[in-house]
């Protein structure tokens, strides 16, 4: 296989392209025929025109790329080796939602010929791939894995807005259903990760890695964040504390804030989903997703407090949030905290302003039912900066102060005007 996509007698596809997709599909196509599938034929139109629909990439990454962009399933049909990046969320009740890997399972079962590899990078619980996918690819083809065609999975490590860690610098994880499959898989990867890649002994163990990632980084900032809370009652700064505990050389640096997005938010669920299905219960996981999952409704209510204590009508108060993406310097508002933080305070009847740079209006509209705005006045009687965009970092004490009133308080979950903010009260996480 890896030679005939080097010789180009053979094609990649990669299905799905988001924001993991696209990236993968054009630092493949620099290298071989690649071609691109996405069902949303807008975002498709899009990306034949050079536009990443994520604004993750610029003009200038699609040029000198051997792709075609394409929703035609028959069009599938001329790929030898599929590459599977659709997300996989979780419902209102945080069970994992795997329609959109059940579907392109589906779509791969409808092309699938003799001697085609299969490779998911969706994260999912350890199984899912041989378990859920394989399946339903075997009954819509009618072949079968090891004798027809090969099963692989290579967790994504996409990071969204890191410029720094980009997919050919950081080591790609891979995995196959037997040694040949692992060799061919390891191989073409090999193609586009100049940093290399580690060969898993089986597809389990590559989804395990990556579950277990963000796991990991969930609870280490579970635990900052129940620190904060803790120290906010001994009024004590969090931040100086982390900054005096980073002096030990093996202290690790993790920080509290808000916990969304599609990864560390969603990924652990999948993992006690999947455990809870082989009969255990977990307790440390679970105990993380609760303290980060509530963090919104804690900043919310402190802030509701300050305000019922110094303004005589709180429904006359005004409250300016910074940032409505899941991290700094994205665009994407998927699964964002921030949201949680604009709803609870609009239950107490407190008039929220929701300013970000990077968002679109039109998308927190639709999925939040909110919209966003420009700053607007000078009576803000508490913001909060919930986002640590490079724009909000240009805002010095005399900006704030010309936009609140004096007893205002300045909410920071970011730590980023710590030590510039004098004249207005000062919190942070």
């Amino acid at each position: 296989m890896y030679q005939e996509l080097i010789d180009k007698k053979a094609k990649l596809a990669v299905i799905g392209l988001g924001y993991v997709g696209l990236p993968i599909a054009l630092e493949f196509a620099k290298k071989i025929s690649v071609i691109g599938f996405d069902i949303k034929e807008g975002r498709v139109e899009m990306m034949k025109k050079c536009i990443d629909p994520s604004n993750e990439l610029e003009k200038a990454d699609f040029e000198n790329s051997d792709i075609h962009f394409t929703s035609k399933l028959e069009e599938l049909r001329e790929a030898k080796f599929f590459i599977v990046a659709v997300p996989t969320p979780v419902d209102q009740h945080n069970v994992p939602d795997l329609t959109p890997v059940k579907k392109a399972s589906e779509t791969i079962g409808k092309v699938l010929k003799k001697g085609d590899y299969v490779v998911f990078e969706s994260t999912v619980y350890p199984g899912c791939t041989e378990d859920d996918c394989l399946p339903i690819i075997e009954q819509l083809s009618g072949l079968k894995n090891l004798k027809d065609f090969k099963l692989g999975y290579s967790p994504e490590r996409i990071n969204p807005g890191d410029k720094t860690h980009t997919l050919s610098k950081v080591i790609k994880v891979v995995s196959g259903c037997d040694a040949e499959s692992l060799e061919e898989i390891a191989k073409t990867y090999e193609l586009v990760v100049t940093a290399g890649v580690h060969r898993a002994s089986c597809i389990k163990v590559a989804e395990a890695a990556k579950i277990i990632e963000n796991t990991q980084r969930d609870l280490n900032i579970a635990l900052m964040n129940e620190l904060s809370i803790i120290f906010d009652r001994m009024n004590i700064n969090t931040y100086e504390v982390l900054e005096a505990a980073g002096t030990k050389w093996n202290f690790l640096k993790f920080y509290p804030g808000l916990v969304g997005g599609h990864c560390i938010g969603v990924d652990p669920y999948y993992l006690t989903y999947k455990a809870s299905e082989l009969g255990f219960d977990s307790k440390v996981i679970l105990a993380g997703r609760y303290i980060n999952d509530g963090m919104a409704l804690y900043v919310a209510r402190k802030v509701v407090r300050y305000i019922t204590k110094n303004v005589s009508n709180v429904q006359s108060a005004r409250v300016l949030v910074l940032g409505a993406t899941f991290k700094e310097n994205v665009s994407d508002i998927r699964n964002s905290k921030v949201a949680d933080v604009v709803k609870e305070l609009q239950s107490f009847s407190v008039n929220v302003d929701v300013h970000d740079p990077y968002a679109s209006y039109d998308e927190v509209m639709h999925e939040y039912g909110f919209g966003l705005t420009e700053i607007n006045g000078t009576d803000y009687d508490a913001v909060i900066l919930a986002v640590s965009h490079d724009k909000f970092k240009e805002m010095d004490e005399e900006y704030i102060l010309s936009i609140t009133k004096p007893h205002a308080v300045i909410y920071d979950l970011k730590g980023l005007y710590r030590d510039k903010i004098k004249k207005r009260i000062y919190w942070s996480l």
